[in-house]
């Protein structure tokens, strides 16, 4: 992939002679390519800095579920691997029963080919990519920053570019998230193998995935097929590494995959926002990874990022317009609340569904495998029909499902 788009988008010159960008983007996941679209599309001359030569991998179970689909840019071709008509659900390996849907439920994808997709996309909107561009802080004040509507990116080579805003979408050990000061309160550890199989193998998976619900308090296992490779992964609490690795191994030998050699073995954090966490600083916002936003249950992330990536580059493209920090201040505010009121919402539901999950493990197998409306439920949120917020909020019969969920947990 190109990592320079010719002259497009150039940035403009700063009182000082210096040039500087509408919007910098700091990273070139599904966040940071979605914020960088969003701000090219407006007309904006956007710098999208990815660290990495792309495509690149990621850890990441790579399923795309409605909200995602539905956040794409127009024209964007899902590079889908299979179509998920099925979902297998287990009790830490008992208790197995398959539910089968007519129409599609989701679909997966690879995340190298997906992220270098959306990259491009931004790029055909107008945006310039640098990659092997390590940022290593911004700055809003001192010696670096001309002028008090300009923001300075540093990067590790000790190169300065300048801007009028940032969005930082740089993934859960973020450079920029920690600029702004984001609180977490939910930190887990994922574990991945990338298994391919023969044929015969793959041919059992198609169109069909796994969950198992697993043994220690908060954690799930899954099996993504792939064409001819699996993904096999497992997800719990941080702090449980050494049991984490056991439910791997342990899930992958009861699959009968433990003869086949992973690809790629892998794990990464990710990480969930308190309420109160920040999501600006100054002229500098915070989205996807970078930001905390996750869903707490299933730490479905890709949906979260896609959505916030575009509310952050648009609201950048305000941010870098304001003439002054108390303007700067309102849009950023503005941003926060878009946030809240949609992904905040979201993860207040799925914050309460963990609640029950680690408690009551069994309960939610119970209610997804033999009650009938739990499995539409579920169904309708992979699709994008409502979400897990929505169904509560709209229905009645759902949201005293929750609270009694609630009282037996």
């Amino acid at each position: 992939m190109s990592s320079e788009n010719g002259d497009a988008g150039a940035g403009a010159a700063s009182e000082h002679g210096e040039e500087v960008w509408d919007v910098v983007v700091v990273g070139g996941g599904p966040a940071g390519a979605s914020a960088a679209y969003a701000a090219a599309v407006a007309g904006r001359r956007v710098l999208l800095l990815e660290k990495a030569e792309l495509p690149r991998y990621k850890t990441c179970g790579g399923g795309i579920i409605g909200p995602s689909r539905d956040s794409l840019p127009p024209g964007f071709e899902l590079p889908l691997l299979d179509k998920v008509y099925a979902v297998t659900f287990s009790l830490n390996g008992k208790l197995t029963r398959t539910r089968r849907s007519k129409r599609m439920l989701f679909g997966l994808i690879n995340r190298p080919e997906f992220d270098a997709g959306l990259v491009e996309h931004a790029q055909k909107a107008g945006a310039v990519l640098r990659t092997g561009a390590t940022v290593s802080r911004v700055e809003q004040h001192g010696s670096a920053v001309p002028d008090r509507r300009t923001v300075a990116v540093v990067l590790a080579d000790g190169e300065t570019v300048l801007t009028r805003a940032v969005v930082g979408a740089d993934g859960s050990a973020s450079r920029i998230g920690a600029h702004v000061g984001v609180k977490l309160d939910q930190v887990d550890l994922g574990l991945e193998a990338e298994i391919p199989v023969p044929e015969t193998v793959a041919e059992d998976w198609a169109g069909r995935v796994l969950i198992d619900w697993g043994p220690i308090p908060g954690s799930y296992g899954w099996v993504f097929p792939k064409g001819r490779t699996l993904t096999v992964g497992v997800i719990s609490a941080r702090g449980e590494g050494a049991a984490t690795k056991r439910y791997l191994e342990d899930f992958i030998a009861r699959l009968g995959l433990a003869g086949f050699e992973p690809a790629i073995s892998s794990g990464h954090l990710t990480r969930c926002r308190s309420d109160d966490s920040p999501l600006s600083r100054g002229r500098v916002l915070v989205c996807g990874d970078a930001a905390g936003l996750l869903e707490p249950w299933t730490r479905e992330g890709i949906s979260f990022a896609l959505r916030s990536g575009r509310l952050a580059g648009e609201w950048a493209v305000r941010i870098s317009e304001a003439h002054d920090a108390v303007d700067a201040r309102r849009q950023a505010l503005n941003y926060a609340f878009a946030i809240k009121a949609g992904l905040g919402v979201e993860m207040g539901v799925g914050r309460r569904m963990l609640g029950i999950f680690e408690r009551r493990p069994g309960l939610v197998h119970a209610a997804l495998t033999s009650v009938r409306p739990a499995w539409r439920a579920f169904g309708d949120i992979a699709r994008g029909s409502t979400t897990l917020a929505g169904l509560v909020g709209t229905h009645a019969v759902a949201r005293r499902a929750l609270e009694a969920m609630d009282r037996r947990a």
